[in-house]
């Protein structure tokens, strides 16, 4: 049976981040995506789009639907992203109970507390920043902050990797943290589990498109359902984000090229520096 994932979080038209870019990651694994948006908008919010957040009794009545259609005892992977408004991380926890209860596949699930960023900070409203924190990480088997949403979730600004591995445990999570600190002119990706942590490391370029942290959540999130080891599907996912931002540069793009690369999304070879932590 062809794995099947559940995305809660946005959907950006002609944008190629948030829940929408996930579904394509997620199929380029050969693994059938079913996006609930809580958001809808026609282009990346920080080009100017307004759109509309989905109303939480509409997002209630369409995971009912997808409910309706037993499809919560399918779920081999669940990822939850962005939200506009604390009702929907409610009625997403509550949904996650009972995909919880119904599957018998032990669906993965992978949080993205989607909060904010440097230098802008919180870009989501206080509530709803609460809401993941309290409602949704207890929930995660992992979660993948980025280095301002860590350090807004811990209330630690970590400086250097270690200090990142050492703040990210405090939530009780293993987490795969993006834009962690690495060498000069590099980002890093940071793994880390109970007792240990890895760094992948790749060239930072300048104007990068949006979006790699969702790529980076799907691809991992992928990885785990086809059986990798979390080493093996952090190592994979930063690879891949890598190599889809260089294909960008290259190809001129404004977004993530994230179709076009088809396979090469599932078998990257961008390098890495790869150092234990």
């Amino acid at each position: 049976m062809v794995p099947l994932a559940l995305i809660l979080s946005s959907f950006v038209a002609a944008s190629r981040i948030g829940g929408s870019a996930q579904q394509y990651v997620l199929a380029a694994h050969r693994i059938d995506p079913v996006l609930v948006p809580t958001v809808m908008l026609g282009r990346n919010p920080a080009r100017g789009s307004g759109g509309q957040a989905t109303p939480p009794e509409l997002f209630a009545r369409m995971l009912a639907d997808v409910e309706a259609d037993a499809l919560f005892g399918l779920v081999d992977l669940v990822i939850t992203g962005h939200f506009s408004l604390p009702e929907q991380v409610e009625i997403a926890a509550d949904a996650l109970a009972r995909i919880q209860a119904a599957s018998s596949r032990a669906p993965v699930v992978v949080v993205d507390p989607i909060l904010g960023d440097a230098p802008k900070g919180l870009y989501v409203k206080p509530e709803v920043a609460q809401a993941v924190a309290e409602r949704l990480i207890p929930l995660a088997d992992w979660i993948t902050p980025n280095l301002w949403e860590l350090a807004h979730l811990t209330g630690v600004e970590p400086t250097d990797a270690a200090a990142v591995a050492a703040a990210a445990r405090r939530l009780g999570k293993p987490a795969l943290v993006t834009s962690s600190p690495a060498g000069p002119d590099e980002i890093g990706l940071l793994l880390v589990e109970a007792e240990t942590a890895t760094l992948f490391a790749h060239p930072r370029l300048a104007g990068a498109p949006h979006g790699t942290g969702d790529l980076v959540t799907a691809s991992f999130g992928a990885g785990l359902v086809e059986g990798l080891s979390p080493y093996a599907a952090a190592e994979r996912a930063a690879r891949a984000a890598s190599e889809t931002v260089i294909a960008a540069q290259d190809w001129a793009s404004p977004e993530l090229p994230i179709i076009a690369l088809g396979e090469r999304l599932v078998r990257p070879t961008a390098p890495l520096r790869i150092e234990r932590v």
